[in-house]
C-alpha cells in the first residue's frame, strides 16, 4: 500500500510534466541525426539485383552496323516532322510502325487544368511476342516532347529503329510495346489509365489494342537535335508519382547493364559529378527526398509506377564519346533480361533511398527517423492531455495569511491514505478529476481542417491568369487569420488554460498520426512536414506578452504558404508555374502532396498559432 501511495502521488507530481518537452526533443534531435549518418558505410549497402532471373548484361547485343543508318533515317523523319500537326504526326508515325508488321493504334486524349486544356495525340504498336500467349507485355516508349519541352528526336528515332530490330528476333516471350506519347506526363498517364480501364471516356480515347499484364517500362529521353550529339553519361530517373518508387531490381538491372556492360556512367538525381564522398552521398539523398517529397511525376515513367508497373527513364547528359548505338544497345540487353521474367519484379526493395547508382539505404534503416519526429509530437498531445485534467488553483497571498490560517489550511489540503500499518499523506487537490470541457476544443480543430479545403479548391481550380493574385491574398489572409480568431475567441468566449491546451492535444495528436501513416507511404514528404512542423511542440499559449510575440513571429514564419513561397524563391522557380503544374498533377496524376499540405500541415500551424496568438490578447 506504501508503494501504491506513493507511485499515485508520483503521479500526481507536477514534475513529470517536465519530462514530455526534454523527450521530445530527444525525438527530434535523434530523428535527425538518424538521417543525416545514413551515408556512412556502416548505415548504407551496396545494391545487388535480387531476381536471378535477370541475368543482367549475360546475352550478347546486335544492335549495331546497319541499323546505324537506319537510325539516322528514323532520326531525320522525325526532325521533318517537327513543325507538323498532331495528325500528320501521329499518321507518319503510324506508317512507319506499320511497314515493320506490326500492330498500330492511336489515342487521343484531352485534360483541363488551371484553364488551359492540355490536348495531343499518343501513337503505339505492338510486337506479339512469337513465344508469347499475350499475357505479359513490357513498353519501350520515348515521348515526342521531354520534360523540358524539347522533341525528342534520337529518343523517337531510337524507339522506331528499335521497333524494326526487335521484329526480326523470335526470343520474345512477351508482347513489346512501343509508345510515343504526346508529351512526357499527360500522354504517358491518358495511355496508362486507359489501359487499365480507369480513364474518363469524356476526355480520354479507349485503346483500341491491348497486350497482358504490363511487367515493365522503359523511357528514352535523348533531345540530340536532328544532327546527334554524342553524350558522356545515362541520367536514370526513377521517381514516380505521389513518391511512389519502382523495384529497386530494374534500375540495379540498368546500372549494372549501363556501366558493367557498356562502359556507360551512370548518375541520378542530377548529380552529374560523383565523387562517393559523405557530402556527395547526403546531397544526392536530400535532393532524392525532395523530389520523393513533391510528388510530382519526372518523366513518362511517372505514371506506370502506381498501377505496380516498374518503370524508369534512361535519359543523356553530357559531352562525351557515346553514341546512340551504345543507348540501342543498352535498351535492348536491358529488355533482354525484362524478357527472362518469369513473374513480376517482387523480391528487392519498393521503398529506398539511393546514394549513389551503386549505393542505396533500405526502409528499415531510414524509416525511423521520421517516426522519431512524428512521436515527438504524440508524446506532447499525451503530455498536454494530463496537464488539462489537472487542478488548477491560485496559490494563496502569503501576506494576507496568519500562520494560523496556514497550517489550517495544509490539514485541509491533505489525505491521510491508511493500510494495515502504512500511513501515505497524499494532496487533496491531486487526488480530484477534473472535468475536462472538449466542445469547444473538439468544434475548433475540426473546423480548422475543413478550412483547409478552400484553400485546395481554389488553387486546384483557379484560371491560371489569377493563379498569382490568389496565392498572395491567401498568403496574407493565413497570416491575418489566427491573430482575428485569437480575438474573436477573446471578445466572445475567451478559452480557459484547459480548452487552449486541448485544442493543441487533438492538433498534435492527429499531426503524429497523420505523419506516422504518411512516413510508411511517402517518407520524405512525412520526415519534411514533421521538421517544419516540430516548433509546434514547445510553443505554448502564454499571458507573457514578449513570449507570445516571439511565438507568433517564429510561426508566422513557419505559415505554410510563406515556407512554399520562399523555397519557389530558393531553387528560382516561376511561381505560377509551379501552382499550374501542382494543379495539373491534381487533375492528371492524382497528386495528393496539397492534401497533406492543406489538410494536415496547415490546420497543425492555424491551432498553434491561434492559442500562441491568444496571449497577446489576454
Amino acid at each position: 500500500m506504501a508503494l501504491l501511495a506513493t507511485l499515485l502521488a508520483l503521479r500526481k507530481d507536477a514534475r513529470i510534466l517536465k519530462i514530455p518537452p526534454y523527450l521530445s526533443a530527444f525525438c527530434i534531435i535523434v530523428g535527425v541525426v538518424w538521417l543525416l549518418i545514413l551515408p556512412l558505410n556502416e548505415y548504407s549497402r551496396n545494391t545487388y539485383v535480387s531476381e536471378n532471373a535477370l541475368l543482367p548484361g549475360q546475352v550478347h547485343t546486335y544492335f549495331t552496323g546497319s541499323e546505324h543508318n537506319v537510325f539516322r533515317a528514323y532520326r531525320q523523319e522525325v526532325a521533318a516532322l517537327a513543325g507538323s500537326s498532331v495528325d500528320q504526326r501521329s499518321k507518319r508515325l503510324s506508317e512507319i510502325f506499320q511497314s515493320n508488321n506490326l500492330k498500330v493504334a492511336t489515342q487521343k486524349y484531352s485534360y483541363q487544368a488551371s484553364g488551359r486544356n492540355i490536348s495531343n495525340e499518343n501513337v503505339y504498336a505492338v510486337l506479339q511476342g512469337p513465344r508469347a500467349d499475350a499475357t505479359e507485355a513490357v513498353v519501350m516508349m520515348a515521348a515526342w516532347r521531354n520534360m523540358a519541352g524539347d522533341i525528342n528526336h534520337s529518343g523517337v528515332a531510337l524507339v522506331l529503329s528499335l521497333a524494326r530490330y526487335f521484329k526480326r528476333w523470335s526470343l520474345w516471350s512477351k508482347d513489346v510495346i512501343f509508345l510515343i506519347p504526346g508529351d512526357s506526363t499527360t500522354g504517358s498517364q491518358a495511355w496508362v489509365d486507359a489501359y487499365h480501364d480507369s480513364h474518363s471516356p469524356d476526355t480520354i480515347e479507349p485503346l483500341s489494342i491491348k497486350s497482358g499484364a504490363l511487367q515493365g517500362a522503359v523511357a528514352v529521353d535523348y533531345p540530340a537535335g536532328p544532327w546527334g550529339h554524342r553524350y558522356d553519361k545515362l541520367h536514370i530517373m526513377y521517381d514516380g508519382v505521389n513518391g511512389q518508387l519502382p523495384n529497386l531490381d530494374l534500375f540495379n538491372t540498368a546500372v549494372s547493364i549501363a556501366s558493367g556492360q557498356m562502359g556507360i556512367g551512370c548518375t541520378l538525381q542530377r548529380m552529374w559529378k560523383h565523387d562517393d564522398s559523405y557530402q556527395e552521398r547526403l546531397q544526392t539523398m536530400l535532393r532524392g527526398m525532395i523530389s520523393q517529397g513533391l510528388g510530382h511525376a519526372t518523366g513518362p515513367h511517372s505514371s506506370f509506377i502506381p498501377y505496380h508497373v516498374d518503370a524508369i527513364t534512361l535519359q543523356t547528359v553530357g559531352d562525351g564519346w557515346h553514341d546512340e548505338m551504345s543507348l540501342g544497345r543498352t535498351v535492348e540487353s536491358l529488355f533482354r533480361s525484362l524478357n527472362n521474367l518469369l513473374e513480376h519484379l517482387h523480391q528487392s526493395f519498393f521503398f529506398y533511398l539511393l546514394l549513389q547508382a551503386n549505393r542505396f539505404v533500405s526502409i528499415g534503416t531510414y524509416l525511423p527517423s521520421a517516426m522519431l519526429i512524428a512521436m515527438n509530437f504524440s508524446i506532447t498531445s499525451i503530455a498536454l492531455w494530463v496537464l488539462s485534467g489537472r487542478s488548477i488553483t491560485t496559490p494563496p497571498n502569503p501576506a494576507s495569511t496568519s500562520n494560523k490560517d496556514k497550517q489550517e489550511k495544509e490539514k485541509a489540503d491533505v489525505t491521510v491514505v491508511k493500510k494495515d500499518s502504512a500511513v501515505a499523506i497524499v494532496p487533496t487537490k491531486s487526488l480530484e478529476t477534473v472535468e475536462r470541457r472538449l466542445s469547444l476544443p473538439l468544434t475548433f480543430v475540426a473546423i480548422s481542417h475543413f478550412l483547409g479545403l478552400l484553400p485546395l479548391y481554389l488553387f486546384n481550380n483557379t484560371h491560371e491568369s489569377y493563379l498569382d493574385p490568389i496565392f498572395y491574398a491567401i498568403l496574407g489572409l493565413t497570416g491575418i487569420l489566427p491573430f482575428a480568431t485569437a480575438a474573436i475567441l477573446q471578445s466572445f468566449r475567451r478559452p480557459t488554460p484547459q480548452e487552449s491546451n486541448l485544442i493543441q492535444c487533438f492538433s498534435l495528436l492527429l499531426l503524429g498520426m497523420f505523419l506516422s501513416a504518411l512516413a510508411t507511404l511517402n517518407f520524405s514528404l512525412s520526415f519534411l512536414v514533421g521538421i517544419l512542423t516540430t516548433p509546434l511542440t514547445f510553443i505554448r499559449g502564454t499571458k507573457n506578452k514578449i513570449f507570445a510575440i516571439i511565438g507568433s513571429v517564429i510561426l508566422a514564419i513557419l505559415n505554410p504558404v510563406v515556407v512554399i513561397r520562399a523555397a519557389v524563391f530558393f531553387f528560382g522557380m516561376d511561381l505560377r508555374q509551379v501552382l499550374v503544374q501542382a494543379a495539373e498533377g491534381w487533375h492528371v496524376w492524382g497528386l495528393w502532396t496539397q492534401v497533406v499540405v492543406w489538410l494536415v500541415w496547415w490546420p497543425a500551424w492555424f491551432a498553434g498559432s491561434v492559442v500562441v496568438s491568444g496571449g497577446l490578447f489576454s
